[in-house]
């Protein structure tokens, strides 16, 4: 039977090759479609890292009411004590631009051995670990005890862990930065952050301690409030801090708020890739339904002689279908030796197990989408009577 369907593929090559043609591209199609899709869902099941829901970002101009070092770190820890006098207010942290859900990266390399990978770098003060709720998994944020350290302290995420030591234990080894070997102490180890939003992957991540002059470049700050906290009192704290930083522009931001807006940045390009796939697999199952509804008007003849010698309408109808997911069969084996070559080739730093997860969902996709296409040509073609066909032949 298969040596029989085989041929009557073969003596129709030209059109079933237009057919296997689309569905070589539909498969591929999907299969960037699905990867997006895993991928997404991958990141999306990992904890994000932070306590964000009652977390706000104040932003502010920097205007640096005195060029004195000591006497700008007095002005903004007496405002961070005023801050934290009111009810509703729970942490006060102040830290450098390259806040969780924006756009702002800083990035540089770092060296331990023979490993240099590049990491985000962070500056933040002893309060950053409380305000967002960081969970440390080895060893300790920083403290104030660290501003006399002859080695600058530093806290690394887990993913930047990996990436230098693997399995060794970080705690106490000197890392470096851009020209400098070992510039550096590890004494901490948090969980690694989602920066961009549940959907993105965990970057590596390393943190400074902020030191006395880091005050003249800062210019945000990361509130972390009760539940309560209302609209009304947001009114509040814009007024209690526009008095304190006379000329600076204030502006107060919900992180829930910033991380739904970096979610849907981040869900762009799946949304365009889905608008794309779903036009192909319109066009792909109308071609396959007209192909297959132009054959059985074609091969009414063929199919009311194999009726008029004994044939059932459900072994035409299966004919056809068999003869569809031969075609769909073939499509595949090429389209899984393209898709193969991506977590062999570890095209786009992906686990391999994404690529392999959308290899598979692609082709139980094109294999349903064949089938549904031809059911119904396979039953109006198992309806035609046999002396109907041959009278019209």
């Amino acid at each position: 039977m298969l040596k029989h369907l085989f041929k009557l593929i073969w003596n129709k090559k030209k059109q079933n090759f237009l057919l296997m043609s689309e569905m070589l591209v539909s498969f591929l199609v999907i299969f960037a479609v699905f990867s997006l899709m895993v991928y997404y869902y991958t990141n999306f099941k990992k904890p994000i890292g932070l306590d964000y829901e009652n977390l706000w970002l104040v932003s502010y101009n920097n205007s640096n009411p005195t060029k004195s070092t000591d006497s700008l770190n007095l002005y903004y820890e007496n405002l961070r004590q005023e801050m934290k006098a009111m009810p509703q207010v729970k942490e006060v942290s102040f830290c450098s631009p390259n806040v969780p859900f924006s756009q702002n990266q800083w990035t540089g390399d770092v060296h331990y051995k023979k490993a240099s990978p590049g990491t985000d770098y962070y500056i933040a003060d002893d309060s950053y670990k409380k305000a967002l709720n960081l969970k440390v998994t080895e060893g300790r944020w920083f403290e104030k005890s660290d501003a006399a350290a002859k080695t600058k302290p530093v806290v690394i995420n887990e993913q930047l862990k990996e990436e230098l030591f693997g399995n060794e234990d970080p705690i106490g080894k000197l890392i470096g930065h851009d020209d400098k070997k070992t510039d550096m102490k590890v004494v901490g180890v948090i969980q690694s952050i989602k920066v961009g939003g549940d959907y993105s992957k965990a970057r590596s991540g390393l943190y400074q301690r902020a030191d006395t002059g880091s005050y003249h470049d800062f210019a945000k700050m990361m509130v972390q409030v009760t539940p309560n906290a209302d609209a009304a009192f947001e009114g509040r704290l814009y007024k209690m801090l526009a008095n304190y930083m006379k000329g600076s522009n204030i502006e107060i931001e919900h992180m829930a708020n910033k991380k739904k807006s970096s979610n849907l940045f981040s869900l762009v390009p799946m949304i365009v890739t889905l608008i794309v796939a779903c036009f192909l697999v319109i066009n792909v199952a109308l071609g396959l339904f007209g192909v297959m509804w132009y054959n059985i008007n074609k091969r009414r003849g063929e199919i009311g002689l194999r009726r008029a010698i004994g044939a059932t309408g459900k072994s035409v109808s299966s004919q056809l279908v068999t003869e569809s997911m031969i075609l769909a069969t073939l499509s595949l084996i090429v389209g899984t030796f393209f898709a193969v070559q991506f977590p062999l080739l570890d095209v786009f730093n992906l686990h391999a197990s994404i690529y392999i997860i959308a290899m598979v969902l692609s082709i139980i996709f094109i294999y349903l989408l064949v089938l549904v296409c031809s059911l119904y040509p396979g039953k109006q073609a198992a309806a035609i009577y046999p002396a109907v066909a041959l009278h019209e032949e």
